[in-house]
């Protein structure tokens, strides 16, 4: 039961795509949908697509057709996105395009057309700075971002050493990567405070992943990066979270552990 095995990026992916597509907040969607043109396909810009879970939960949930860009850092995920089809609430056609590039250098130029901007679980890996920009990017269209965690977590059965694991994971999350201090939990204030400064008002809906029985082997692989990631902020733990991390692995397999991990969805300008 080692914490250090942990999936590849994409599986890992694949693994959470179905937790956060049933965590995100539908009603933003209906909010947003009467922003959206009718007369000719909607353009969407998803930021951060990875292998494009946001596309495929969205682009079913709006009718007409849809032209959707793609932006990511790494080519092979975007390759992996792009496979497979989709298609509209009402069976039109969805096109999909890919752009590879650091998304903290986006400018308002490169999102130009955009009818709706998205995003899911990417707020957190950015700095103060890069979120300023970003939302400067993108301000004056509506902006979805769904699944940015807030650093609560709830696991049940309680065990002593949650609290402190989860306040060490959370200093994780804020630590200085290249001289870039990331933000983590504190991504969704600083990107309402940013659209705010910009005059854009903010939607914000909470959109938890509930773990149980059934979300075993996710609540499993999410628990070892968690840990090992407490442990990496805080090494003096690595200790006391093996046989921490074995009991809760074994709740896991035996289909015992219970797991709230809570997010927040954000409309801008809907």
């Amino acid at each position: 039961m080692s914490i250090d095995v942990l999936l590849p990026f994409s599986s890992w992916l694949e693994l959470r795509e179905p937790a956060d597509a049933a965590a995100r907040a539908g009603a933003l969607v209906e909010a947003v949908r009467h922003r959206l043109p009718t007369d000719r396909p909607i353009v969407l810009h998803d930021l951060g697509s990875g292998t494009g879970s946001m596309l495929r939960w969205l682009a079913p949930r709006l009718p007409g057709p849809q032209h959707w860009v793609l932006h990511d850092r790494d080519q092979e995920l975007l390759d992996l996105a792009a496979t497979g089809s989709v298609t509209a609430a009402d069976g039109a056609p969805v096109s999909v395009a890919t752009r590879c590039g650091d998304l903290t250098r986006l400018t308002a130029a490169d999102l130009a057309g955009a009818d709706l901007i998205t995003a899911s679980a990417l707020l957190d890996m950015f700095t103060a700075e890069e979120v300023e920009r970003v939302v400067a990017a993108c301000a004056g269209r509506p902006t979805l971002l769904m699944i940015s965690v807030t650093g609560e977590v709830r696991l049940s059965p309680a065990d002593p050493l949650d609290i402190e694991i989860a306040a060490a994971f959370n200093d994780h999350q804020r630590r200085t990567v290249d001289g870039r201090r990331l933000l983590g939990p504190d991504a969704v204030e600083a990107a309402v405070a940013a659209f705010a400064r910009h005059g854009v008002a903010v939607q914000v809906r909470s959109s938890p992943w509930r773990l149980g029985a059934a979300q075993a082997d996710l609540s499993a692989e999410w628990f070892r990066g968690w840990v090992a990631a407490a442990c990496e902020q805080r090494p003096e733990l690595a200790g006391p979270a093996g046989g921490y991390a074995r009991r809760r692995l074994a709740q896991a397999a035996a289909g015992r552990l219970r797991v709230l991990v809570d997010h927040r969805d954000l409309l801008a300008g809907g």
